[in-house]
């Protein structure tokens, strides 16, 4: 099954419009399914007063509230349309994730393929309701919660009208970057497992490694971060992917899905032309006489494997020669 890939521009577009076209252009050459970015309302999300998180205080102007650093990075109801607009002419998929009632109700008008909610909303009981209420399949992340937060937020969008098969459950860990002892790739084996639901993975960490691991184990999306260029100013660049990377992150998934396979344990095409070259069969240790008896002592076993199968050898041991046999003549 082929693993939806996300290429999450987010806010890495810095509030301009050519910047986020141009997050457009590598999502395209990466080769990717979506590009996402980040819609909201800034006054429905933040307080005034509301503290910046460590990783932004980081990468951006400390004395700046976190109000002020989101507000540059809205996009307006132009910058959608036009955003929306140069994604179509460039042939791939436009999403973003929607932080506020206003702002899931303007991707609703542009008929988006789907809903993604972020990891902070998975406790906004008045968001979660009436995103389930909008009939659209739905990504939920679950970055910070426990098991127990992640069933609730499901019976609540299930309550609210979205079916289980439309919700696909990402797990996710909100540090930007994430430290690879913090990832617990496991625990979304037991989402899936537990709860019966489609999982997928939102990665957070440095480099693509997780990521190719997560589609290994079971993943059936893929959303990772990518910037142009990390030392961009900006909450997000640091924990992104610059686009050589996102190539290889993709390359690297796709080969992955080829090499999972069926799951059935056979001989494959390539390999079928190798077993009479590497296995063996049993051959004469030394000359053997007609009517010798087949013995340890004037059997033994070796390549190639175009005789008989030494799978076969007590079958032989105990009975006589019909022939005579030369030292490394296939016993037959």
């Amino acid at each position: 099954m082929k693993t939806l890939i996300i290429a999450e521009a987010g806010v890495n577009h810095n509030g301009s419009l050519d910047l986020a076209k141009k997050l457009v252009d590598v999502a395209v050459s990466a080769r990717v399914d979506f590009v996402k970015f980040q819609s909201f309302v800034t006054e429905q999300n933040i307080t005034l007063n509301a503290k910046k998180a460590d990783y932004q205080l980081s990468s951006t102007d400390k004395s700046e509230s976190q109000f002020d650093m989101i507000k540059k990075l809205e996009l307006s109801h132009v910058s959608h349309k036009q955003l929306i607009k140069y994604c179509k002419e460039s042939k791939i998929q436009f999403l973003s994730t929607a932080f506020d009632t206003t702002s899931l109700d303007l991707l609703n008008t542009f008929k988006i393929p789907f809903f993604k909610i972020a990891s902070g909303e998975i406790t906004n009981l008045p968001y979660l309701r009436y995103v389930g209420s909008m009939g659209k399949p739905i990504i939920l992340s679950t970055g910070m919660s426990t098991m127990e937060e992640v069933e609730s937020a499901i019976k609540i969008l299930e309550y609210s009208g979205t079916a289980k098969e439309n919700i696909t459950i990402l797990h996710c860990n909100t540090e930007y970057p994430t430290p690879i002892k913090d990832v617990n790739l496991k625990a979304m084996l037991t989402i899936r497992d537990k709860l019966d639901i489609k999982v997928g993975y939102s990665d957070h960490t440095k480099g693509i490694e997780v990521a190719i691991a997560a589609v290994a184990m079971g993943a059936c999306i893929i959303e990772k971060h990518f910037t142009l260029d990390r030392n961009l100013p900006g909450p997000d660049h640091m924990a992104s992917l610059e686009p050589e990377e996102l190539k290889n992150m993709v390359k690297a998934i796709r080969n992955i899905e080829g090499a999972i396979g069926d799951g059935i344990k056979k001989a494959s095409k390539s390999e079928l032309k190798n077993i009479p070259i590497a296995r063996k069969s049993i051959v004469a240790k030394k000359s053997i006489k007609k009517g010798e008896l087949f013995t340890e002592n004037n059997l033994t076993v070796k390549r190639p494997g175009t005789g008989i199968s030494p799978m076969k050898w007590d079958l032989y041991i105990g009975k006589y020669s019909n022939r005579e046999y030369d030292a490394d003549d296939l016993i037959g």
